[in-house]
């Protein structure tokens, strides 16, 4: 099975009531670049990657579709299994997990229609059809936060995130105190997102000032270091995020004991032959994690719940759409959507959604054919 044609698109998504603001973000729009793969016997794969802006990791739009580019030419012609076509990437460009990830998910998906099973399948099976999915509630005043808190519990979500950072650290502690009181004894369980937007200072004093409330703390802070520092000074249990760039970084944090389970991005760790690395590690050292992505339409929506679908429950944090944030769908029928704070399976060939490429227009390059 080998690539035939290399097709790369480009793709507004507005943000639907904007901005999402996070602690060193606001975000009014995202550029979202797709990409689609023809093997030789006609099969279609789809990929995407959307990074959330420029600021938000390493990773832009621009530079997603300027490394896809770099690549392109040399994937025409390379076998399409996903292990191998990463070595192919790996040789061809040094770094760029998440343009590369797009390549991958499209190759997923090629794989699957052809083999005729869907994506869950081909990474070891799926424990559930019915994932779960948490809503993360962008910075806000903390009324509004405990609203919002509150709106979701009612819709059915087993999981909320917090979003702080960016502003005085006492209005972050007023806002978790304020989301508890609507939460207590619900069951729905709580992370605290400081998107690397605190200081070690700060972190510390939430944990200080907050020990009676059971929430995790999701990347505090901003660096590697910053985590080894308040790991052994705080009292509630520490996730990386941004700071599990690679499967090098999450091996040596789950190694340590620097962290108590990760927020992980499909497109951040390479795509989906790297996330079923990613989730077995996590088996093996009894981490839970979560399977999300930063940004995105029914593709990447679709990659995440196929994985999500995969992990073992106790350790499945949830999965994080943009869905609600976003208007329509790329697939009008099958399109992913939460439903009382869960995601339905798609259980098609592939990833289980085929987009409307009619909505994204004439692709930005093409290679191969």
């Amino acid at each position: 099975m080998k690539i035939r044609e290399i097709h790369i698109y480009a793709h507004d998504l507005p943000v639907k009531n904007g901005p999402y603001t996070m602690a060193k973000a606001e975000v009014w729009a995202l550029d979202t670049t797709l990409v689609k793969l023809v093997s030789e016997d006609g099969t279609v794969g789809w990929g995407e990657t959307c990074p959330v802006g420029p600021t938000y990791a390493e990773a832009h739009a621009g530079g997603a579709r300027a490394a896809l580019m770099e690549m392109a030419s040399g994937l025409v012609g390379a076998v399409a299994w996903p292990l191998s076509l990463n070595r192919s990437m790996h040789s061809l460009l040094n770094g760029h997990n998440y343009a590369k990830a797009a390549i991958d998910i499209a190759a997923h998906d090629l794989l699957g229609k052809t083999l005729g099973v869907n994506v869950a399948d081909l990474l070891g099976g799926a424990q559930t059809n019915r994932v779960p999915s948490y809503y993360a509630t962008g910075v806000g005043a903390p009324d509004e936060i405990a609203r919002l808190a509150t709106e979701k519990r009612k819709e059915g979500y087993p999981r909320l995130q917090i979003k702080v950072g960016g502003r005085p650290v006492e209005i972050d502690i007023e806002t978790i105190r304020k989301v508890w009181e609507v939460v207590r004894g619900s069951g729905m369980r709580l992370a605290v997102d400081g998107n690397r937007g605190w200081t070690t200072r700060d972190a510390l004093r939430v944990s200080r000032e907050c020990p009676d409330i059971p929430f995790v703390m999701e990347q505090p802070c901003n660096t590697y270091q910053d985590l080894e520092k308040i790991r052994p000074q705080v009292s509630h249990a520490i996730y990386m995020d941004e700071n599990s760039v690679d499967l090098n970084t999450v091996i040596s944090a789950a190694g340590t004991g620097l962290v108590d389970g990760f927020g992980m991005k499909v497109t951040r760790i390479g795509g989906l032959q790297n996330m079923r690395t990613f989730r077995d590690i996590c088996e093996a050292r009894n981490l839970p994690h979560t399977c999300d992505d930063a940004w995105g339409g029914d593709i990447i929506a679709a990659a995440c719940t196929q994985v999500g679908a995969t992990v073992k429950p106790e350790l499945c944090e949830g999965v994080w759409l943009a869905a609600p944030y976003i208007e329509g769908n790329f697939d009008p029928e099958n399109g992913i959507q939460i439903v009382d704070g869960h995601i339905a399976r798609p259980t098609g060939p592939g990833l289980g959604v085929v987009p409307d490429e009619s909505k994204f227009g004439a692709p930005v390059a093409s290679f191969g054919g």
